[in-house]
């Protein structure tokens, strides 16, 4: 294996866990106007990712600076081709991650009502624009010039992002981060509380299951661009992989076991990013122009050197930032209980 095909896979390990992780905490501030019936149960539901949620997004940090660092190219056409989409996924994450910090700091129903809403956007425009992306990304775009010399363009506009291949995969990350969600407030709340979300994961999960299915069996059929190199069967695999974790997920949620079920879903969505990477490889990023204008591994990767400098540090400080993240979750691995009262003395948010 090279060098690239190493950081190709450590980059699919990077936004499979960021997708696994700040996956349910943007379930989670997409449900908060829906599943909560006051004050007092939204102050839980954002306290259950509250400890959380700002270390899941390292994971897309490091992903990015992975790209950068590994695939300039590749980096360099992304934000070419998807600049307003990511710039509004930016902007989203920055007015969600204000509204945590700002929403506890005045006890006005106001105040509280207008933060929940930017938690709300700030949660749903990801969700949806990260699948439109990288429905793209598999999908190809009109990328011109030489690969060798570092002057792809996009020829394209916002309009060619949104085809419908593009926006199913939206619909599917939308659907399948309500259902993680839902199945983590079912492991982390109580009561009421924890019954609606264990509803609404349900229904979502069967949604998931229906426009997830789809759009993997879409991607197997028309847009795999590895049936030569002996990896076509593992792409297969993983998405069915992914169809049947889902279908499990959804029994052990209507079953009561919220354990089992949020298992069932971090491993759907893990292997749903498999398969997807699995399925783009070589490619890093496809020109539907021509196939002799594709980026890929090998022709968007840094140098041999630079990748064996990254391989070095990344072995040094990788296992020390997931011990600490493992940690972290253990500290705060306990299910939380509604007040009776809504006094925001008791909650940081």
């Amino acid at each position: 294996m090279h060098l690239s095909d190493l950081w190709f896979l450590a980059i699919a390990v990077l936004w499979a866990g960021y997708f696994i992780l700040e996956g349910f905490d943007f379930g989670v501030g997409i449900l908060l106007p829906f599943v909560a019936r006051d004050d007092a149960e939204r102050r839980v539901m954002i306290n259950a990712i509250g400890p959380v949620w700002d270390g899941n997004e390292v994971w897309l940090l490091t992903a990015g600076g992975a790209t950068f660092a590994a695939f300039p190219a590749w980096y360099a056409s992304l934000f070419s081709a998807f600049y307003l989409p990511l710039l509004l996924i930016v902007v989203a994450l920055i007015i969600r991650g204000v509204a945590f910090e700002y929403r506890g700091k005045r006890d006005h129903p106001r105040w509280r009502a207008g933060w929940d809403a930017c938690i709300f956007l700030g949660s749903l425009l990801p969700a949806l624009l990260w699948g439109v992306a990288f429905a793209n990304i598999l999908r190809g775009i009109p990328l011109a010039g030489l690969p060798e010399s570092g002057a792809q363009h996009y020829t394209g506009n916002l309009f060619t992002l949104l085809n419908p291949y593009g926006l199913l995969g939206g619909l599917s990350t939308l659907l399948l981060f309500i259902a993680h969600g839902g199945l983590f407030l079912e492991l982390k709340t109580s009561g009421a509380l924890r019954a609606r979300a264990r509803s609404v994961a349900s229904l979502a999960g069967l949604a998931a299951i229906v426009a997830g299915g789809g759009f993997l069996a879409w991607t197997e059929a028309s847009y795999r661009h590895n049936a030569g190199n002996g990896t076509g069967i593992a792409s297969v695999t993983l998405a069915a992989l992914a169809a049947l974790a889902l279908i499990a997920a959804v029994l052990a949620g209507r079953a009561g076991r919220g354990g089992r079920a949020f298992a069932a879903s971090t491993l759907g969505i893990g292997a749903a990013v498999a398969a997807l990477f699995t399925a783009l490889y070589p490619d890093v990023l496809p020109s539907t122009i021509s196939a002799a204008l594709s980026l890929t591994t090998a022709n968007a990767a840094s140098t041999a050197k630079s990748l064996m400098v990254m391989t070095v540090v990344a072995a040094i400080f990788l296992p020390l930032v997931l011990a600490y993240q493992a940690w972290t979750y253990w500290v705060f691995r306990r299910r939380l209980v509604t007040p009776a009262t809504s006094d925001p003395g008791h909650s940081a948010l």
